[in-house]
């Protein structure tokens, strides 16, 4: 059986935290009455921010899948994984946007995966918990080397004033009105793999154990029917028509408050169960993730634990429900990824995570080990301001021009390379030994074609431009050896450097490269200055920035990382060349478009080359 990992987690809240004096103004007020039981409701809550996918005019901003895709994206620009090796997608909701497809199949539609495997488990606190256990159990038995699991809550939508309106309330009763209070949007995810992370501490799943006890007590937090007292009273489906049922009532979210002492208890046994099973010793516990609604629980739990002789220390716990609200099925993970990058963690910590659901009571605990060395920490790194390289060439109307709109090329170019995962990981710290050695596979098959489109370009240029023609050759030169350099840095990884030659290129490669051989093959092919503009400026700008950050956040010596050291330098030389280039008499503003436009598609097609890597 494999060990199991959560390498890296990630959260999204939509909007702005919004406070409590705050809330109607968002759900509004039914018939434009202010609550009688919010303050009451909100002050046993504890509850002092929250996040909505709603705008003041009550209009929904996102959809429960975009943000459960915004989450899965976070976790993943931390993860070692890329998005295109995803094995198993899981999901958690207490209710998706459509009733039908399932809920792992609108996120998977919204996310840049390849074909995987789905699995949508829908409940309510708990379903968070079905969905990193079946993730858990597939890696455990090595079915699935990885997967991403996800936990969202959309609740607010369910509580705008004027779905209550249109049933003709004027007051709600409490088991309705109790909830637009307690509950919240928001999504958190997590990474699992069969391996620790490289780059971040990870946290080990040691065992996951969920119990229902529908067998004992009535429904407590349900929709689709009006009340929990008759078990064959209508659903909301066996109204003659939608719309009686929500006249009814009927599609609103409701809780019987009256029953919650008991969940507390069950949890409570459930926990002592875990204790004489020996999976649980409260003393080597270190922290203690509880997901309860309201801070009122939180007390009863703690008396119940001490009376039971299985406290835990309340230093121990740890809670972000004041801050980021109660957000059901995602509040464990949101919980979980914020102490996970609060650097209070380190190896060998124990973590329990308890997380009961009151759907019809369903009690879920997990317990956790910290993993990885001591000195393993994140490392990020400040954002350079956006600019173009500098180009020195004589002043007049159509080098003005030029300069002018090649440096506009570069700022979109640039913005966009931001964006790409693999330089994402790089400027966060998160860029692991697997990442950079997959950048100089891709990058070698590639780079090895680049002196042989501008030799072929050279060839092309009549005689008469015989400096241009000079220009191109001299770049020939330069590059002629590049690739050994990226051939040479794989090897000092330890890797067979046959394995670097043999490789293919992947699509964006394709098409960089073959864009570039048409351009060479043309009459006079000029236009390439904008795509040497391109190349040469990455090198100037970028290379030996991206260089130093590899090295540092990987530990790598100077001949690991020579590649883009050197272009960091070397490319200085180059730009001078081009320069001069751009400089040359005959340049007028017909070829001065035609540069640019080459320019662009160079930019283009390289940002569609990184984040194409390992795609083949």
């Amino acid at each position: 059986m494999n060990d199991v990992f959560i390498t890296s987690s990630g959260t999204f809240m939509p909007n702005q935290p919004i406070s409590n004096d705050e809330i109607e103004d968002f759900l509004g007020r039914i018939n434009g009455k202010s609550s009688r039981n919010k303050e009451r409701v909100l002050k046993q809550n504890g509850i002092k921010t929250r996040y909505y996918a709603l705008n003041e005019n009550q209009e929904t901003t996102h959809s429960n899948a975009q943000l459960a895709v915004k989450a899965v994206e976070n976790a993943l620009q931390k993860s070692s994984l890329r998005a295109a090796d995803v094995s198993l997608l899981c999901t958690g909701t207490t209710q998706a946007d459509l009733p039908i497809p399932g809920f792992a199949s609108m996120v998977h539609a919204g996310l840049d995966f390849e074909r995987c495997e789905v699995s949508s488990h829908q409940s309510v606190c708990a379903s968070g918990i079905m969905a990193l256990k079946n993730a858990f159990s597939q890696i455990k038995s090595g079915e699935k080397q990885n997967a991403v699991c996800v936990g969202s809550e959309l609740a607010s939508r369910l509580f705008k004033a004027s779905r209550f309106e249109a049933q003709g309330s004027d007051s709600l009763p409490f088991s309705v009105d109790f909830l637009r209070w307690m509950l919240s949007d928001g999504a958190g995810a997590f990474v699992l793999q069969n391996q620790k992370s490289e780059t971040n501490i990870s946290l080990k799943i040691d065992w996951i154990d969920i119990k229902s006890h529908a067998n004992e007590f009535p429904v407590c937090m349900f929709t689709g029917k009006t009340d929990n007292k008759n078990e064959n009273e209508l659903t909301w489906l066996d109204y003659p028509s939608y719309e009686e049922a929500s006249k009814a009532g009927a599609i609103n979210l409701r809780q019987d408050p009256r029953l919650l002492d008991n969940l507390v208890k069950t949890g409570v046994a459930h926990y002592f169960e875990l204790i004489n099973d020996g999976k649980i010793n409260r003393e080597k516990i270190d922290w203690f993730c509880c997901h309860y609604s309201s801070e009122v629980f939180k007390g009863p739990i703690r008396e119940l634990m001490e009376k039971g002789g299985g406290e835990i220390s309340e230093k121990k716990w740890f809670s972000n429900l004041t801050s980021k609200g109660n957000t059901g099925a995602a509040s464990i993970f949101i919980m979980l990824d914020e102490l996970m990058y609060s650097g209070k963690l380190k190896p060998g910590d124990q973590i329990l995570c308890m997380v009961p659901e009151s759907g019809r009571f369903i009690t879920t605990f997990m317990h956790l080990t910290v993993a990885g060395n001591a000195d393993q920490h994140r490392k990020g790194y400040v954002q350079r301001e956006i600019e173009s390289p500098e180009l020195l060439i004589a002043e007049n109307e159509t080098s003005e021009w030029l300069i002018r709109n090649l440096a506009q090329v570069w700022i979109d170019f640039e913005t966009e390379l931001l964006k790409v995962p693999i330089v994402i990981k790089i400027h966060d710290g998160n860029l692991s030994l697997v990442d950079y050695k997959l950048l100089l596979t891709d990058l070698r098959q590639q780079v090895i074609d680049g002196s042989q489109w501008i030799s072929r370009a050279a060839s092309n240029i009549d005689i008469d431009l015989f400096e241009l023609r000079s220009a191109f050759i001299k770049h020939t030169a330069a590059e002629h050896k590049d690739y050994q350099m990226l051939e040479k840095n794989f090897g000092a990884l330890g890797e067979d450097i046959e394995k670097i030659r043999s490789g293919e290129k992947n699509i964006g490669s394709v098409a960089l490269t073959s864009f570039m051989f048409q351009q060479a093959s043309k009459p006079n092919p000029i236009d390439l200055l904008g795509a040497m503009f391109i190349i040469e400026g990455i090198g100037k700008r970028l290379a030996g920035y991206w260089g130093r950050m590899i090295q540092d956040q990987l530990n790598l010596h100077d001949d690991q990382v020579s590649f883009f050291t050197y272009h960091g330098v070397a490319d200085e030389n180059h730009f001078h060349n081009l320069e001069k280039a751009l400089d040359h008499p005959r340049m007028n503003l017909e070829l001065a478009k035609k540069i640019v436009k080459t320019a662009k598609t160079t930019a283009k097609l390289y940002v569609m080359q990184l984040e194409e890597l390992g795609n083949y």
